[in-house]
């Protein structure tokens, strides 16, 4: 939304924002939706590729939708496939056809319109390009692949074919994303000067631990073999191997890094990274990795430091922290992490509280004196504002309501193919740096599609 910064209350951005998801966040696009249906409506007629628990994370979000026929299922898994199936009786009274393999699929379904595609990230490009030059619209996980020239064959596939691909880099669509960007760091600039960026995702080992299955629904071996599964164990825990994935950096870490450039406006001119085999010593991937990564703004240079961890979920679990001279802005998708900390020495806000901009959260209890205070040169404790909550969504929705809305002609995408290239670039060489325990400084070679 193109408002003057001072025109807007975070109230206002969000019920408009709210309000105006399923149409779209910009405006203006022409219409896309092949044609109406016979029955004259606007449906769009879905084909879900993937149906395990990322495919049933979008498909929630998605039942909240309206306006959308789930046409197809297509899995590898049985169980998945028909779980997927019965998901879609529950919800719309009728049963979709379900296919294990998308050939199939794409050869035999009529009329289909979008595809969601929630496979392994070795999957992603093959099933994106497929459904794309097959003339339909797709909306694709995160990351875009396990290798970066499958990324780019995405966008190449996208722009050649006229479709829509959006990336399931949700946090582009998420009201309180976008308002803190649009409204408190472009608009108002409250902090002042971003210097530094901390970030982190961190899981305990519990919740690490490689997925179990029930062997009496194993997957035959010839189409564990013929879609690129070895045995069962690596079928369930594609993540961890590095043919398949990216592991933890492009799992979890790619939802974050996003955020770096998104609200920066440029990419990053060099990383630097470690990681290492402290827990699960027998994984291919890292189970904790650090890096930095080295921005040159209009305003200064900033360093982003970001850490994955899958060993403990210390620190508060997600969350990225925008650190400037004037505050500090730290944001998650959940309302509670998320606070605005604004630095004794900057100007006062009274006007932004008054006019609905920032909301001000009761001042913390001060602590009881001590004994073992030791006198420093401390700075003033920072007054604390809250970054607007009620966003009551599932945190998919309102990235899949600017899909469809796209898909009928009446949004832009937020997050197209292209531009989620450019924010996954990067972080395509994390582990070769720490791997090579050796900085990357980064040239059009590596980050051009």
């Amino acid at each position: 939304m193109n408002l003057p910064s001072s025109s807007i209350s975070r109230r206002d951005f969000l019920s408009k924002t709210m309000a105006g998801a399923g149409a779209g966040l910009v405006l203006g696009a022409p219409s896309i939706l092949r044609a109406a249906n016979a029955d004259g409506s606007d449906k769009i007629h879905v084909a879900l590729v993937g149906m395990g628990k990322q495919g049933r994370v979008l498909f929630e979000a998605m039942s909240n939708i309206p306006g959308i026929h789930f046409q197809a299922v297509c899995d590898i898994w049985d169980y998945n496939l028909k779980g997927g199936i019965a998901k879609v009786r529950a919800l719309q009274g009728h049963t979709p056809k379900g296919y294990a393999d998308i050939d199939e699929m794409l050869a035999t379904e009529k009329g289909l319109d979008a595809v969601i595609v929630a496979t392994p990230d070795f999957w992603h490009s093959p099933h994106t390009v497929k459904c794309l030059e097959a003339g339909l619209h797709v909306y694709c996980e995160k990351m875009m692949s396990n290798t970066i020239d499958g990324a780019r064959a995405m966008v190449h596939a996208m722009e050649k074919s006229g479709k829509l691909c959006q990336i399931g880099h949700q946090r582009r669509s998420n009201p309180r994303y976008r308002y803190t960007l649009d409204q408190l760091i472009n608009g108002h600039k409250i902090c002042g000067q971003i210097i530094n960026i901390n970030s982190q995702w961190n899981r305990a080992v519990k919740s690490s631990q490689d997925i179990g299955f029930n062997p009496k629904l194993t997957i035959k071996q010839d189409v564990l073999t013929k879609y690129g599964f070895k045995d069962m164990q690596q079928f369930m825990n594609w993540r961890t191997f590095r043919d398949l994935s990216g592991g933890p950096i492009s799992d979890l870490g790619a939802h974050q890094i996003d955020i770096f450039g998104w609200f920066l406006g440029v990419a990053p001119k060099s990383v630097y990274a470690t990681g290492g085999n402290s827990y699960f010593k027998d994984r291919e991937h890292f189970d904790n990795v650090m890096c930095i990564f080295e921005y040159d703004t209009p305003q200064g240079q900033v360093r982003a430091f970001y850490q994955v961890l899958t060993t403990t979920s210390s620190g508060g679990g997600f969350w990225e922290s925008f650190m400037g001279t004037d505050a500090t802005i730290k944001i998650s998708e959940i309302a509670s992490t998320s606070a605005i900390y604004r630095e004794d020495s900057a100007p006062p806000w009274d006007d932004l509280v008054n006019r609905g901009v920032l909301k001000k959260s009761p001042a913390p209890p001060k602590p009881a004196p001590s004994a073992d205070v030791v006198a420093s040169y401390e700075s003033a404790a920072p007054e604390i504002f809250e970054l607007p909550g009620g966003f009551s969504k599932p945190a998919h929705q309102p990235h899949l309501e600017n899909f469809f809305a796209a898909v009928r002609g009446k949004a832009k995408l937020n997050c197209d193919a292209r531009h989620a290239f450019e924010s996954e670039a990067p972080i395509y060489w994390v582990n070769p740096s720490a791997l090579t325990k050796q900085p990357i400084l980064f040239t059009s070679e590596h980050l051009s599609v």
